[in-house]
């Protein structure tokens, strides 16, 4: 059997580029490595600061060296790439067409699925840090309007613990304050909007509060890890063996 290689290192088929942070990443977080069931592999894009980011748009200065740290991990062997905050969401088309493999910038790209499949008589939840700065352009920009799809953005409290550890960049936090601040949201939110049908996640580092979240709301939950083994799973499916068993 004739194997070709071309790259140093094999097997991290999903690529993740990183914003320039500091804060503990615990498993269920983007930045974890052991939240996956497989290899991935990161690319720290320097000066990518939060705040440079989670604004109503991010700076245009910070384009070209994502589109650079994107060309990287192409050339590395990824197969997929994705961001490590869904805010990044503007910078979808820019990113895709600068290589030549899938790029999912954020999972705001869920929403129009996750519309398809509830009913239409419910709405979306989509939960963010920052509320104020979610606009239409963030979602024109991988493929959807809020005019077509009613959603709920539903944010942070401005003086909740959450956002100062992630967009503070804090080294340190308390886990325990965090499922708190998460239930809570959940709770508020369900009481207000009793008509949602499912929440999506717009932030990555909520991804580890998901279970705390759905056993509250009761409601399908979607956020960026759902979305990267989705990927995951079609540019390296998977061999079925026996196929023929059971045939007559």
């Amino acid at each position: 059997m004739h194997v070709t290689g071309g790259t140093t290192n094999y097997g991290q088929d999903i690529g993740i580029l990183m914003l320039d942070t500091v804060f503990p990443r615990i498993i269920g977080d983007i930045g974890n490595a052991r939240t996956y069931p497989f290899p991935v592999r990161y690319k720290i894009v320097k000066n990518a600061f939060t705040e440079r980011i989670m604004k109503e748009k991010p700076e245009p200065e910070l384009l070209k060296p994502f589109i650079e740290a994107a060309q990287e991990l192409e050339a590395e062997g990824v197969k997929a790439i994705t961001t490590s905050c869904g805010f990044l969401a503007p910078f979808q088309r820019e990113l895709a067409d600068a290589v030549s493999i899938p790029v999912f910038t954020s999972a705001l790209m869920l929403v129009p699925l996750v519309h398809t499949l509830i009913n239409h008589n419910r709405k979306i939840a989509i939960f963010t840090e920052r509320a104020k700065y979610m606009n239409e352009g963030h979602f024109n920009k991988v493929g959807w309007s809020s005019k077509e799809i009613p959603v709920i953005i539903k944010g942070m409290h401005t003086d909740a613990v959450f956002p100062s550890v992630f967009i503070g960049n804090k080294r340190t936090m308390d886990a325990d304050i965090l499922v708190q601040e998460m239930e809570e949201m959940t709770r508020e939110h369900m009481k207000a909007h009793p008509e949602t049908g499912a929440i999506v996640f717009e932030c990555t580092n909520m991804g580890p509060f998901a279970s705390h979240v759905q056993e509250l709301a009761k409601v399908p939950v979607f956020g960026i890890n759902q979305l990267i083994e989705y990927i995951a799973s079609v540019v390296n499916v998977k061999t079925y063996y026996g196929f023929h068993d059971g045939l007559k």
